[in-house]
């Protein structure tokens, strides 16, 4: 017996297929007789070619089995051969086989429906759609809610997907004309639109101290944490938020050294630390399915212990940094919608609107921070057609019991996790941690190129939730106690060098997911936000002390990483491109064939890979030994990427390669050498001294290496001992 093909055919409805098959499917060849899930097909050999069959008087009849079966929501086919050589016709009848079968079951990509919540409930509306959501949304305490959140993030997200040049106009200037980004004076991205001038009747500029805030965070989640240390460092802080204050879509996960960061900011205390954690479990294991796989890319457990092993209070963590926000003189806006900014020469003025009761609400400000994550409507407005690369559609739910015993230890966490190959392509990933009690967070993801007619469906990913869920884990769901459900648009952007995303404008800068600020391979935007924190505030602190708040000179303050860039190449290699057909394991092999060889290397290396922490040498080690363990991986690369992006790559690795070798020369001496010299540089050449401070965490943090922090703003406490980064 040989097998002869395995395709994934995009259809959840496995009867129509075997149906079809079965009834009118025409195979050219042989005589087909049905079977009880496929069709059997018997080709009389040609006497001439050489056969076992003993007796020659005995009929002489090779046999083609086909047959299909149905997981995650959708159908896979296989065709077996019984026989040891090729049939007469076999290559054509697979051919026309595999050529029937795409233009009868195509690729299919459907968005929610229009939905008019004035006429029905939202559980109404999409119940005809997607019934098992419905279900489940209706068992949660604020289901209505949190389905109609679902809607409304997946039609923006869907608007800006597929309208990326005419993005919503929300920043407006009146600096005279502009170019997008505030680059038209430094050379910017030809593919910017200019921003509408919009004139104040108000002419009078406004001194700093005038100024009702310094600065105005809009996003309450990444960013109310940053917003709450500025606001510890002096400063008067606004923060907006959409939702209610504190309601999270989210939980986070992270490393103990990582979360030791927010005690030596000065955030938070080590007891307050310990009360935001949920669980901390002893292992974390990732494993990729590989039944389909060749021998040599099958993959033992990758064990992580110390990654991704603390589960926090997402929830608690934001109250208590709102809390230490308003006790060091800040304010929140929540359940309020940000509308627009106007940018002048020495204010940015906010308009917004007040959900609950619809009313018109303003405030000035030194600088606007975008933490609006995916969704920014300033982030697409600032980047055009390249606001992001890719995403991790993700959904899941906080289950609070109900798995039978055995089902799971909740002393472990399922860091990466496949149980099935290409799903109506979308290679789907599983991920489960342990939090308080008896809780369990499940999420589901996939890797997703950014595509205008398939921008990545969370409802659609919900009903794939809900489906197969008892498939990946065995349990009843109508015995399972749901508590909230996790959503979101996670984004990637595929970098070149730290230019070539605008992240800044003229008293503007974003931060966090609206910044892309995460790995394109791992998505760890909390994590990366963590890790990131003393170099984003000792930055800012520097621009905003000197007034330095230019488009170029906030654009200083970003936290790209060449180490973390040149990864892109990696998660495209987990996308499977809109429309495309790829053999249902080819995923599954790669991320194998990575993955097993970080199960022969030191605990450490997985670490500092998923930390954001390697470096050239381990890099291109890890590349080489993929290469000679598969060398059609460099094929399957090129199949999915093609030569634009190859091309692109080699440039984000030629850049992680310069930035290498300057990290080499100068990483060792230019920290301690600009701490020496910074009482005299910083007064005089404020300027400089931020180009150079930045340069010095590019070369440090920036390629995962802790540095000591610079002092920060004067009238403080310190920042901290060191930019700690997790180890």
């Amino acid at each position: 017996m040989k097998e002869l093909l395995y395709i994934e055919i995009p259809t959840p409805d496995t009867s129509v297929v075997r149906n079809w098959l079965q009834a009118e499917f025409e195979p050219g060849i042989g005589q087909k007789a049905p079977a009880p899930e496929g069709f059997r097909l018997q080709i009389p050999i040609d006497t001439a070619i050489k056969t076992n069959i003993s007796d020659p008087t005995e009929k002489k009849l090779g046999e083609i089995s086909a047959f299909v079966w149905s997981v995650q929501r959708t159908t896979y086919l296989k065709v077996f051969r019984w026989a040891d050589f090729p049939l007469p016709g076999e290559r054509q009848f697979l051919q026309s086989l595999v050529k029937q079968v795409r233009n009868k079951f195509p690729h299919n990509y459907p968005a929610p429906p229009i939905v008019d919540l004035s006429q029905q409930s939202i559980f109404a509306a999409l119940a005809p759609y997607y019934p098992l959501t419905v279900k489940y949304f209706q068992q949660m305490p604020n289901g209505e809610y949190d389905l109609k959140r679902v809607y409304w993030w997946e039609q923006r997200w869907r608007e800006g997907v597929r309208n990326p040049q005419q993005p919503r106009q929300v920043i407006f200037s009146r600096i005279g004309e502009m170019e997008q980004g505030g680059q038209g004076r430094q050379g910017s991205n030809s593919s910017h639109q200019p921003l509408a001038t919009s004139h104040s009747p108000d002419s009078r500029l406004p001194t700093p101290d005038s100024l009702t805030y310094d600065l105005i965070y809009v996003g309450g989640a990444l960013g109310v944490i940053h917003a709450a240390v500025m606001a510890q460092l002096g400063y008067r802080v606004l923060l907006l938020e959409r939702l209610p204050f504190g309601r999270m879509n989210r939980e986070w996960n992270i490393s103990r050294t990582e979360l030791q960061s927010l005690i030596e900011l000065g955030l938070l205390t080590p007891a307050e630390c310990e009360s935001i954690i949920a669980r901390e479990y002893k292992d974390g294991f990732n494993k990729f399915f590989d039944g389909n796989n060749p021998s040599h890319l099958k993959a033992p457990i990758l064990h992580t212990p110390t990654v991704l092993n603390i589960a926090l209070d997402a929830e608690r963590l934001l109250r208590l940094c709102g809390e230490k926000l308003k006790a060091a003189g800040g304010e929140i806006w929540d359940e309020t919608e940000f509308l627009r900014a106007d940018i002048e020469r020495s204010q940015v003025r906010l308009q917004a609107q007040h959900l609950p009761s619809q009313t018109q609400k303003q405030a000035s400000g030194r600088v606007l921070i975008d933490a609006m994550g995916t969704a920014s409507p300033i982030a697409w407005q600032l980047n055009g057609g390249r606001a992001f690369d890719s995403v991790c559609p993700t959904v899941g739910a906080v289950i609070n019991g109900g798995f039978e015993p055995g089902v799971w230890d909740a002393q472990y966490g399922d860091v990466l996790n496949s149980h099935g190959d290409i799903s109506r392509g979308r290679q789907l990933i599983w991920e489960l941690f342990p939090g308080a009690g008896e809780e369990i967070t499940v999420y589901l993801f996939h890797y997703h190129q950014v595509n205008r007619e398939n921008p990545g469906s969370l409802l659609e990913m919900y009903e794939d939730f809900f489906t197969i869920l008892p498939e990946y884990r065995r349990c009843d769901l109508d015995k399972l106690v749901w508590k909230k459900p996790t959503f979101g648009y996670i984004p990637g952007h595929f970098s070149i060098g730290s230019r070539d995303r605008t992240v800044a404008f003229d008293r503007l800068v974003a931060i966090g997911d609206a910044a892309s600020l995460q790995s394109p391979l791992v998505f760890t935007g909390f994590g990366s936000l963590v890790r990131n924190l003393s170099r984003l505030t000792a930055l800012l602190d520097t621009a905003l002390k000197h007034d330095l708040l230019s488009a170029s000179d906030l654009n200083q303050i970003r936290a790209y990483q060449s180490n973390v860039a040149v990864t892109w190449m990696f998660s495209k290699g987990m996308m499977v491109p809109t429309g495309k057909f790829l053999p249902p394991a080819r995923v599954n092999s790669m991320l194998n064939n990575f993955f097993g060889l970080l199960t022969d290397e030191s605990l450490e290396v997985a670490e500092r890979f998923i930390k954001d922490r390697f470096d050239w040498f381990t890099f291109n080690r890890l590349a080489l030994k993929a290469a000679r363990k598969n060398p059609v991986l460099l094929l399957w690369i090129w199949e999915l990427a093609g030569a634009k992006d190859l091309l692109r790559w080699l440039l984000s690795y030629f850049n992680f390669s310069w930035n290498a070798l300057l990290s080499l020369c100068f990483s060792s001496w230019l920290p301690s050498f600009l701490r020496q010299i910074q009482p005299w540089l910083e007064p005089r050449y404020p300027r400089l001294w931020l180009r150079l401070l930045a340069q010095s965490y590019a070369l440090t943090t920036g390629m995962g290496r802790p540095q000591l922090a610079i002092a920060p703003h004067p009238h403080t406490p310190a920042i901290g001992s060191q930019d700690v980064v997790s180890g």
